[in-house]
């Protein structure tokens, strides 16, 4: 594609509920939606894969309905998942990529549709498909992989997308580069992902798909491994459910029946102590998980930064930051910019800023 000076580009967002898509000129938002999708509209598909037409055609319609031509769109940009772990950056969507993210052979989660939407959407009009900073970017030192039981490594499964752009973000914001800076950001929503970036390198972080650090609204974060052996051997839960726990149904799920914020709030406010007694027990692990990435960073950090939409909650935000204040300048950039993320990724690549990555589908760590 010859440079221009202005590129359309679409970017498709797929979440559990949701498919949010926003057209972008260049760096600028011209439309911006989120398309729920009710458990009756998802009920028909056995499996996440099976959605694939039924959320493409939701976009197709909206985009439709709001007067905005496919045909004038340069680029598609979808959000990733189930790969192997690879490096972090934009990647036009191979083959390879393409088939990984529709089997879901490794992490069964509707963000992988968006690579799979994205590309055959570029096929279909003949324009180029990338995927920035998928979940799967792992760019972990070799001793963060390491763990006391040799067949088993660390790997990074984060908000990678997120948690690049608000680094590049604030790197702007006081006119310094992203790989100039030492940051921990702490990405907070229904799962917590907590990263050291190391001069424009995450080198370590918990592992948000397989139970690793604090536990957050959905998702248990560690817990004790024998006791966890011993639930597992009970008789008592399937294999499914004991999973369900580590991702879905855990944290503040699990404890208070609900994994929204507000809803935890009101219970305080009502004189709920156990809803009290929760919520505290969950800040105060998001502190010791960003204890641990200062010491990653060799204690040796710019800037804390508190993102998703748990940082627009006050009381979250008090509470977290008499922990952490005395580490580091704490900052709060609140919400997700992952379509603004995907988008600008792909506008790197399209003005030759920045080289596309290749998917080769291998491990980048393959053991010692």
């Amino acid at each position: 594609m010859a440079l221009k000076s202005n590129y359309r580009i679409l970017a498709i967002n797929p979440g559990s509920t949701s498919t949010k898509i926003g057209v972008f000129d260049n760096a600028n938002c011209v439309f911006k939606v989120t398309i729920e999708h009710t458990k009756e509209d998802l009920a028909p598909f056995k499996e996440i894969s099976d959605q694939k037409e039924f959320r493409l055609n939701t976009v197709l319609q909206t985009l439709k309905e709001n007067k905005i031509a496919i045909s004038s769109i340069d680029a598609f940009s979808g959000r990733g998942g189930s790969l192997e772990c690879c490096v972090g950056g934009t990647y036009l969507i191979n083959d390879l990529m393409y088939n990984d993210a529709k089997s879901m052979r490794i992490v069964k989660h509707p963000s992988a549709l968006g690579i799979v939407i994205a590309k055959d959407l570029g096929e279909k009009y003949h324009k180029p498909s990338f995927c920035v900073n998928p979940p799967d970017v792992d760019e972990f030192n070799i001793e963060a992989r390491i763990t006391g039981i040799p067949e088993i490594y660390r790997e990074s499964r984060i908000h990678a997308l997120n948690q690049k752009e608000i680094a590049i973000r604030y790197a702007k914001s006081i006119k310094r580069q992203y790989e100039d800076l030492n940051l921990i950001i702490c990405h907070a929503g229904g799962g917590i992902s907590i990263a050291a970036h190391n001069h424009g390198k995450m080198i370590d972080c918990n592992d948000i798909i397989n139970g690793d650090g604090p536990m957050a609204p959905n998702r248990s974060g560690f817990v004790p491994a024998k006791p966890l052996i011993n639930m597992c051997f009970s008789g008592k839960y399937t294999e499914a459910e004991i999973k369900a726990f580590i991702n879905k149904n855990g944290g503040l799920m699990a404890h208070l029946g609900t994994a929204d914020i507000k809803e935890v709030n009101e219970m305080i406010a009502n004189g709920n102590k156990k809803a009290q007694i929760v919520y505290d027990a969950m800040i105060y692990q998001i502190a010791k998980q960003i204890g641990a990435m200062y010491v990653a960073l060799k204690c040796n950090c710019s800037a804390i930064i508190l993102t998703g939409g748990i940082a627009n909650d006050a009381y979250y935000l008090k509470k977290l930051t008499k922990y952490i204040k005395k580490l580091a300048k704490v900052v709060v950039m609140p919400g997700e910019f992952e379509l603004e993320a995907l988008a600008a990724g792909a506008l790197r690549v399209l003005t030759k800023e920045e080289k596309t990555q290749e998917y080769i589908g291998k491990p980048v760590f393959k053991g010692l």
